[in-house]
């Protein structure tokens, strides 16, 4: 697909979203044609839902991610804010440098990549994260201990995402929430829990 029929694309699908991160969603996909990364167009976070995370993440300085995939998201999170950092966690090798070379350097160094599964939870001196986006393996059991172990970090006001709540392919993230009782709304396939309770303090 041409340059332009791919801005053509953005203002149909990305209207909802910043010029900006339109903009690096429109060289993503760009790029993954041409390399063959047929993984990152199908996986990616679609402009809906982004446009539903960013909302809830306006104001959010300290975010933490569980599952990476190829950056989309991650990338777009740090574009929103650039007072904003990123910790996303996944275990799983993909090329992610061929999409973070398409933002500038002052943006990349707000992001923090580690190769581990979200449940080992926050490291020592971790901040209070204000938000956590829940996007890793979608199966009920590693999701239920991916919320326990990054509850007591979060800040009171913050804010848990689940992402693909309800997805006939993933019963296993509404299996989790019901689980663990968690309260919240559901918005673009995304489950919003907000966290009440005392403050988190850094760990260490």
């Amino acid at each position: 697909m041409s340059l332009r029929s791919e801005l053509g694309l953005a203002r149909r699908s990305f209207g909802s979203l910043s010029p900006r991160i339109a903009l690096f969603l429109v060289r993503a996909r760009l790029r993954a044609k041409r390399t063959g990364d047929q993984f990152s167009v199908d996986a990616s976070v679609r402009p809906e839902k982004l446009s539903t995370l960013l909302r809830h993440a306006k104001g959010r300085r300290h975010i933490v991610e569980l599952g990476t995939g190829t950056a989309w998201a991650t990338i777009a999170l740090a574009l929103d804010d650039p007072q904003r950092r990123i910790v996303s966690y996944d275990p799983f090798e993909r090329d992610r440098e061929r999409y973070l070379s398409l933002v500038p350097a002052a943006v990349r160094d707000r992001i923090t990549l580690i190769a581990e599964p979200g449940e080992v939870g926050p490291a020592d001196g971790t901040a209070p994260v204000d938000l956590l986006f829940i996007d890793s393996s979608h199966l009920r059991e590693p999701t239920v201990a991916e919320y326990t172990a990054w509850l007591p970090a979060m800040t009171p006001g913050g804010v848990i995402i689940f992402d693909d709540y309800g997805h006939h392919a993933w019963p296993g993230v509404a299996e989790a929430v019901t689980e663990l009782g968690v309260q919240g709304t559901v918005e673009a396939d995304l489950f919003v829990a907000p966290v009440a309770g005392a403050a988190a303090a850094p760990r260490g």
